[in-house]
């Protein structure tokens, strides 16, 4: 039996014991899956393979955020590689866990998918931070006039969210409060409608405030 469908087989026969969720299709890759999803009843979630024949994690990605825009994506992959992270979060993926998650972490990104719509780790948050080497503390005006409805201060405190410095950090090399950076941080939360750090740097990253190599 090919390694994939046994993988597959024991992933849907996992969730099937989640009383929250069920499986509604299997499918081979990215083209079969075309195939099989039906518009009057298309899942809330798919879980996706980077490596698949035929279409691919990233190309069935791309699909599925033209033609499905509200199904949450989680990535169930061996790769743990920043490229690999950073090209499925710009393709509208929700979740990314590799394949050695354990039973009662996978519950919890589903159902992170389903009730806040997103499910981060730390290994995905520490893997963007860490590509983000072009940083230059001392550029903070770049961008101003791309991005209008953010002050130089929230654009500073926002290239200094895309490095591993800690929020207490932040605050100390903006001779700030912690309370002043939590404000910073809600503001731009609201006002760039994500739900967390991870949302601020990929928020950095399409705006050109931050390079990636």
């Amino acid at each position: 039996m090919d390694d994939h469908k046994l993988f597959r087989d024991g992933l849907a026969e996992l969730i099937g014991k989640f009383e929250e969720f069920s499986v509604i299709i299997e499918a081979d890759n990215g083209s079969d899956l075309i195939k099989k999803l039906k518009k009057d009843n298309p899942p809330h979630i798919v879980i996706l393979d980077i490596n698949m024949k035929e279409m691919d994690g990233y190309e069935t990605a791309a699909w599925l955020r033209d033609k499905y825009p509200d199904i949450k994506i989680l990535i169930l992959s061996m790769y743990e590689n920043e490229n690999a992270i950073i090209r499925m979060l710009k393709l509208g993926v929700k979740g990314y866990v590799l394949k050695d998650i354990r039973k009662q972490e996978l519950l919890q990104a589903l159902t992170s998918l389903v009730q806040k719509g997103y499910y981060y780790t730390d290994l995905v948050t520490g893997k963007l931070i860490h590509t983000l080497t072009n940083f230059n503390e001392n550029d903070t005006g770049a961008g101003i006039k791309e991005i209008t409805s953010l002050n130089r201060r929230e654009i500073e405190f926002l290239k200094l969210v895309c490095t591993e410095l800690t929020y207490k950090d932040i605050a100390d090399k903006m001779n700030l409060s912690i309370h002043t950076i939590d404000g910073y941080r809600d503001a731009l939360f609201e006002k760039l409608h994500v739900k967390s750090r991870v949302g601020l740097v990929m928020y950095a990253i399409k705006n050109k405030l931050v390079m990636v190599d």
